[in-house]
């Protein structure tokens, strides 16, 4: 048995790299789904299998339950609310590593120092992405306020704080039978995930999103240690290991470091900003039948979806829009910035659900020189990832970060419920432009309306 199970951790573990590879291109991302749960599932049988840790009618009837939820979830969930799930399953993950590593040294009080090492991280990751998670879920869900929650020393406080961990650590791993000191590690670890967390704002939840499921990856793996389980230490590894990856990648895409997104507290609400000079300027307010004469007229569009699309719901009505521009002869393609929205590939996943062909959705790096030469660019929902303000405004949150070159288009149709500041708080020079028309509501009922108006 242990030779099958050997074997089969092996099969599942080349599920997970060939599900992570796939994963990385929209095109083939349903399949790397298709592959990662596979392989998940494949090992979590043969573990409860080859270990007899429970018996066979409740590893199928644990199966049954746990595919039901999974299954209600993924009808229900709006995409709006996606961030929040994926942040709330992050810390589950590191929930559960916790529990499962405490719980092995309740079993084994007694351990090595090869396995008091890996108990100790696992407890001090898998409650650190435990809180924090959930206080990302907050923020995300609108139960606390999205601006960073700054106070007195709080970088000092939390370096303090992880300082303690590590003394506690060593002085738990030289004598385990001091069974309190890891709790107290517990608890410190879980105050420590939401401290580091609560002076990021909303702005930055793509990054920490991303670096919360790296986390999630690594107490995973420290846990296959404290098991000696090689396809946790895999998984966990790969997980970390891309989480990683992903939030180095949209570090760069804000040409920020990972020290400014978790200690610089950049952020706002996203509410009306507070500046005198903005509370005097004023646009001029279009209507949906002048963008739709506007849109009637253009030879080439191209579309940036942001958050306000998915609040609005609208992916399905501006596909629609899409599909008549094209078979009228105008070029349409969409562009997508790699932080808009509030997690990475937001913006792809919500597209893909209206079934938006994927030859049409093109990175910033692939499009951006194609603004000059485009007719109509039609910014729907987006604020930040469009905002001039990022290449001049030297002390603004946004300076230095690459933006989609929407100003450069020689038109450009802008759907916004208000003129509010993005999440990091700083006033869009976009909207005040002279080619910009600002169409107010919505954005799914003007997108019906120009569906309508342009048919016509």
């Amino acid at each position: 048995m242990n030779v099958l199970a050997t074997f089969a951790y092996l099969v599942a573990s080349v599920f997970f790299i060939l599900g992570l590879k796939f994963l990385g291109s929209p095109k083939t991302a349903r399949r790397g789904n298709l592959f990662g749960a596979f392989g998940m599932l494949l090992a979590v049988v043969v573990t409860l299998t080859d270990q007899r840790i429970i018996d066979t009618t409740y590893i199928i009837a644990g199966l049954i339950i746990g595919s039901a939820i999974g299954l209600l979830i993924a009808r229900t969930v709006q995409m709006t609310a996606m961030p929040q799930m994926v942040a709330l399953l992050n810390g589950l993950g590191g929930s559960a590593s916790t529990l499962v590593a405490y719980a092995e040294y309740v079993r084994v009080p007694e351990s090595t120092l090869e396995v008091l090492i890996p108990i100790i991280l696992s407890v001090l990751i898998g409650s650190v992405t435990f809180t924090g998670s959930l206080i990302a879920w907050a923020k995300l869900q609108g139960v606390m306020r999205g601006a960073p929650v700054l106070y007195p020393y709080q970088k000092h406080l939390n370096g303090l704080g992880v300082g303690v961990v590590l003394v506690l650590g060593i002085m738990f791993a030289l004598d385990p039978g001091q069974w309190y000191l890891l709790l107290i590690i517990l608890v410190l670890a879980l105050i420590l995930g939401v401290t580091t967390v609560i002076p990021i704002g909303g702005a930055d939840m793509p990054v920490v999103i991303s670096l919360l499921n790296s986390y999630s990856g690594l107490a995973g793996a420290t846990t296959g240690f404290v098991l000696s389980n090689n396809v946790l230490i895999i998984s966990g590894a790969l997980v970390g290991a891309s989480g990683l990856i992903l939030t180095n990648i949209m570090c760069k895409a804000m040409n920020r470091s990972l020290a400014n997104v978790l200690f610089a507290g950049v952020g706002s609400d996203g509410g009306p900003s507070s500046s005198e000079t903005v509370q005097q300027r004023t646009v001029i307010r279009y209507t949906p039948e002048d963008a739709a004469t506007m849109l009637d007229s253009a030879q080439s569009v191209i579309i940036v979806p942001g958050y306000g699309l998915a609040v609005a719901q609208a992916q399905h009505v501006l596909h629609e829009l899409a599909n008549y521009l094209i078979e009228r002869g105008t070029q349409v393609r969409y562009a997508i910035h790699p932080v808009a929205g509030r997690m990475p590939g937001h913006m792809n996943v919500l597209l893909a659900e209206a079934n938006v062909p994927y030859d049409l959705l093109l990175e910033m790096d692939q499009i951006n020189d194609d603004f000059q030469n485009t007719d109509v660019a039609l910014v729907i929902g987006a604020n930040d990832v469009v905002n001039p303000a990022a290449r001049t405004k030297k002390d603004s949150p946004l300076y230095g970060m690459p933006i989609l070159n929407v100003d450069y288009a020689r038109s450009t149709i802008v759907l916004k419920r208000s003129l509010n500041p993005g999440f990091a708080g700083e006033d869009n020079e976009l909207f005040y432009e002279k080619k910009t028309m600002m169409v107010f509501g919505d954005a799914k009922t003007t997108l019906t309306n120009l569906v309508q108006l342009v048919k016509q």
